[in-house]
């Protein structure tokens, strides 16, 4: 990326119309897209870039083009609300109209990811959207690797699941390769949850950072459906008959068999 903020918006936009001209109806945008990874270090240079969600500049822009695409678009911004600063996505239907935002809830901390420094945990807790085109379920990046997100929107009625992302190369080890276990825990959501999971990554090196690309959609079994490279910007396209997997998903039984009143582990600190 870019950090000439109207290039990387240009580029997006015309991925996004390139998307929606082959068909695609809800099109997954990686994280913070406007500029550079900027979380790698502290700066407090960067609070400049925060803007409030209500009438925000690129939330509005990209409203715009959802409304001319028919396409549901997750829209990642820097949020600042008063003195608290949120890594946040604008939910924008396909009639452009914005349905709400989420706060990303999990914020990590460590060497390439500084994010503590610049955004508060997300106070929206986890939500769904009932969209024209499905009931989606968004988290953002670090949040994908916890299985109590996607649980939770799925039962909250979320269709699908999208994951917005930033994640490469890690700078104070360069033997470790998390992309495998990143791909792995995502499909984990899409078995156990049986629904769909696309993610959307950046790509390219900023800086000290190598980001692994290798967006991915895959199926209700885990199938990969379709992926990008680890080298070039694109989209990729998969289609899903969702009220079949509906019907599937109640055949299997994970929400059936759930024993809620076995998990007060999960809620205790």
């Amino acid at each position: 990326m870019e950090q000439d903020i109207e290039r990387n918006l240009n580029r997006v936009e015309q991925l996004v119309r390139s998307a929606a001209k082959h068909g695609a109806q809800i099109i997954a945008l990686p994280e913070l897209f406007q500029t550079r990874y900027f979380p790698q270090r502290e700066d407090a240079r960067f609070f400049d870039l925060a803007r409030p969600a209500t009438n925000h500049p690129v939330v509005e822009r990209f409203a715009r083009v959802a409304q001319e695409t028919n396409a549901v678009l997750p829209v990642s911004f820097f949020e600042r609300d008063g003195q608290e600063y949120f890594n946040s996505v604008a939910v924008v239907d396909a009639d452009g109209s914005v349905l709400g935002t989420y706060r990303k809830s999990h914020i990590p901390d460590g060497p390439g990811y500084e994010e503590k420094f610049y955004f508060r945990p997300g106070n929206t807790g986890f939500r769904v959207w009932t969209t024209q085109h499905a009931t989606l379920g968004v988290g953002i990046c670090w949040d994908q690797w916890f299985p109590e997100c996607a649980r939770a929107m799925a039962l909250m009625g979320a269709e699908v699941l999208l994951y917005p992302t930033a994640i490469g190369s890690e700078p104070q080890n360069s033997n470790l390769d998390t992309r495998a276990p990143w791909r792995r825990v995502m499909v984990g959501h899409a078995v156990a949850n049986h629904m769909p999971v696309l993610a959307a990554n950046r790509v390219g090196t900023e800086d000290d950072m190598t980001f692994y690309g290798n967006s991915f959609i895959v199926d209700p079994l885990g199938e990969l459906r379709a992926s990008l490279d680890d080298e070039k910007e694109g989209f990729a396209l998969a289609e899903f008959d969702l009220p079949a997997i509906a019907r599937s998903r109640a055949e299997w039984g994970f929400f059936r068999d759930r024993r809620p009143d076995l998990y007060q582990a999960l809620v205790n600190r």
